[in-house]
């Protein structure tokens, strides 16, 4: 994710980032010039406006079809947008929760119990890593850095890594209950928050799996092509050449907004816009360390 000051309108303005739509569009604007040079050229110079009055009306039915693609666009950015801060919620909430639990079992575990305390100290950040790789590869790695806890040694690269790790931390709070280091009464204050891992694991997942419908995507793409192709035609007797700039312009404003909502709408990736989950993995880490000592 680019970090930026959104006061700083000349960076925003003028700055071309790796994300900014005008690098991926340009070739397509170029293309559209040329073609509705093309349009103006012979509708100008071969066509006769009284032979084919009709021609001019074309423009009412872009003025009332650019009022259904504005309602369109502004859905479908809004949706993608829901998405992203839902996600954002989400590891806001697995931040939240991994230092409450930090804090419980800090409290609850004796300080000489160096054992159980490196296993939460270890466990709870472990959680977020296999979460971020889970998301953004489908395929978990395990990276310690130890193996002062045999358990560990049992996990499954190939399986479903935050479930894994989730039940190591369930297995060894009810061990630490069954053994007599915590009571009942606090085995319940953490419960919350061994039920929470799985919550931000299924809602991550829910959005990563669950896509915007092929159908409705597609059919945005469609009518901006459709849309965009048809404006030359209309628009030149009343423009002249200027639909040379006008409608590559008119498509890059369109096109943007699709593309914007294609590159939020999964938060998850390794676009400049996604979230940045390593970087939220990392501030658990640093700040478990810090809880449990």
């Amino acid at each position: 994710m680019i970090v930026y000051n959104p006061k700083d309108w000349f960076y925003s303005t003028f700055y071309l980032h790796r994300s900014d739509t005008a690098r991926k569009l340009f070739p397509l604007m170029l293309a559209l010039a040329a073609y509705s040079g093309g349009i103006a050229y012979y509708e100008l110079e071969y066509i006769k406006l009284s032979d084919v009055a009709w021609v001019k009306n074309i423009t009412i039915v872009h003025n009332l079809l650019g009022f259904v693609m504005s309602i369109l666009l502004v859905f479908r950015t809004n949706t993608a947008y829901d998405r992203w801060w839902e996600a954002r919620k989400l590891w806001g909430t697995l931040t939240n929760t991994s230092r409450s639990l930090a804090m419980k079992m800090n409290a609850f575990l004796d300080k000489d119990d160096l054992v159980n305390r490196s296993f939460y100290k270890k466990s709870i950040p472990l959680f977020a890593d296999t979460l971020f790789t889970h998301l953004r590869s489908n395929k978990t790695q395990f990276m310690l850095d130890s193996n002062e806890h045999p358990e560990f040694e049992a996990l499954d690269a190939e399986k479903h890594g935050p479930n894994q790790v989730a039940s190591l931390i369930v297995s060894r709070s009810a061990t630490l209950y069954k053994d007599g280091k915590i009571n009942g009464d606090q085995l319940l204050i953490i419960n919350n928050e061994l039920n929470a891992f799985t919550d931000v694991c299924g809602a991550c997942e829910r959005i990563k799996n669950t896509p915007i419908p092929l159908s409705y995507s597609s059919f945005i793409k469609k009518f901006i092509f459709i849309y965009v192709l048809t404006l030359p035609i209309g628009f030149v007797f009343s423009m002249g050449y200027f639909v040379i700039a006008a409608v590559p312009f008119i498509f890059y404003v369109m096109a943007s907004l699709e593309l914007i909502a294609e590159s939020i709408e999964d938060p998850f990736g390794l676009d400049p816009d996604d979230l940045p989950i390593d970087k939220i993995g990392e501030n658990i880490r640093r700040h478990v360390a810090e809880i449990i000592h």
